[in-house]
């Protein structure tokens, strides 16, 4: 059964906000750092506050440019994203907790919810809170009433943002999961259609077919020859239930191998010949031969052709059948026609459906299933019915 792919859809949107965050840092303290460079004192407070401008910035422009890289060891060392904090203080201290370092501080709780869950956004959150609080009240040391709302605004913007860093993280978590979820049962649900179709294209059929020739072995005049067809169609039905199982396990252990498409085709038609006693024949069609086809691929069209073979014999009483596969104006065509009474008026796939015969149906959703298109109706031809599939050559590799 194919499954979903390996990627983990949550990681990778958390790391897409993060990186989106630290781009909104590196802008901010773009902005800031002039600011803080001015308001620093001559001497070694100057040194200080270059150091931490180059420090955040590069920071930040590594997280955003390289995540990749340096995420993961953010992710494992929150003591960096400490540092970060404490390095960012020295500019705050400098430039003012009103400027647009202000922003940067908000946001390094945001990173600690996403990144490190509860704990890690409330000790960032406080810690940060505690920085502002203490750079507040440096720069204005009589708070009175009128100032705690502006000291405590910054201080509750933290608490607010590592909140909402770690729903927005559970959120992303919860939509990860949901999505594989999803993906495993769209897999399952693929995997039971295409068994389906396996079944009824193959064994189902076959057991039908010896299922009614036991039942005219107690009224043939000839038993021997009517022991005969059984014997052959149990024979086939046990070579169809090898072939069922050892596709599974091929497509679970083994690499796709190319399979030469017309010497299969041509096999199937005298097979079909023999047993059906109808005159088939193969021949190429078209200026280009058939290009050797992956396994998978040619899997699918070998059984369409060959459901479109059975379901002529069974049903539609014709004189010869005609199948033909060549390439034309980039695409690989394959045709089967019969001179038969064709198709009942007013034939649709949901009626089909409806009524419980899946052949047509299947070999739609397997033509599907490879990128190719199905046609079916009479054709060029006067009367009888053709099945044409259509698959464009750049689409046979994948």
């Amino acid at each position: 059964m194919p499954l979903p792919s390996s990627v983990n859809v949550e990681v990778n949107a958390l790391q897409a906000v993060c990186r989106q965050v630290f781009g909104f840092r590196l802008a901010m303290i773009a902005l800031a750092s002039p600011v803080a460079l001015l308001g620093a004192a001559d001497g070694l407070a100057t040194w200080l506050v270059g150091a931490a401008v180059l420090v955040t910035f590069m920071g930040s422009y590594a997280m955003f440019r390289d995540w990749e890289r340096f995420g993961p060891l953010l992710l494992r060392h929150p003591a960096l994203l400490a540092a970060d904090t404490l390095f960012g203080s020295l500019l705050l201290v400098t430039a003012g907790p009103q400027s647009t370092l202000g922003y940067v501080s908000v946001c390094t709780p945001l990173l600690a919810g996403l990144a490190y869950s509860w704990r890690g956004a409330a000790f960032f959150a406080c810690l940060q809170s505690l920085i502002l609080l203490a750079i507040h009240a440096a720069i204005h040391p009589a708070i009175h009433a009128a100032g705690v709302g502006e000291a405590t605004l910054l201080p509750g913007l933290c608490v607010i943002t590592g909140a909402f860093g770690v729903t927005l993280r559970n959120l992303l978590l919860r939509f990860g999961a949901a999505t594989r979820a999803l993906a495993v049962a769209q897999a399952v649900a693929e995997e039971r259609a295409r068994l389906a179709r396996d079944m009824h294209d193959s064994v189902a059929k076959t057991l039908h077919g010896l299922a009614l020739a036991a039942d005219a072995l107690a009224v043939s005049p000839d038993p021997r020859r009517q022991a005969r067809v059984v014997a052959r169609s149990a024979r086939r039905a046990a070579a169809e239930s090898r072939e069922l199982l050892g596709d599974l396990r091929r497509q679970s252990y083994a690499a796709p191998t190319e399979v030469d498409l017309a010497s299969e085709l041509t096999d199937r038609v005298r097979d079909f010949a023999r047993r059906s006693g109808i005159e088939a024949r193969y021949r190429g069609a078209g200026p280009g031969s058939v290009p050797p086809v992956p396994y998978a691929v040619a899997r699918q069209l070998l059984t369409i052709a060959s459901e479109a073979m059975e379901n002529a014999g069974r049903h539609a009483r014709p004189s010869r059948v005609e199948v033909s596969a060549g390439v034309d104006a980039g695409l690989l065509r394959i045709s089967v026609y019969d001179d038969g009474r064709g198709l009942p008026p007013g034939t649709t796939l949901d009626g089909l459906r409806r009524t419980g015969h899946f052949g047509l149906v299947g070999m739609v959703e397997r033509a599907a299933g490879v990128g190719a298109r199905l046609r079916i109706g009479r054709g060029g031809a006067a009367k009888g019915t053709e099945v044409r599939l259509e698959l464009p050559v750049e689409g046979v590799g994948r």
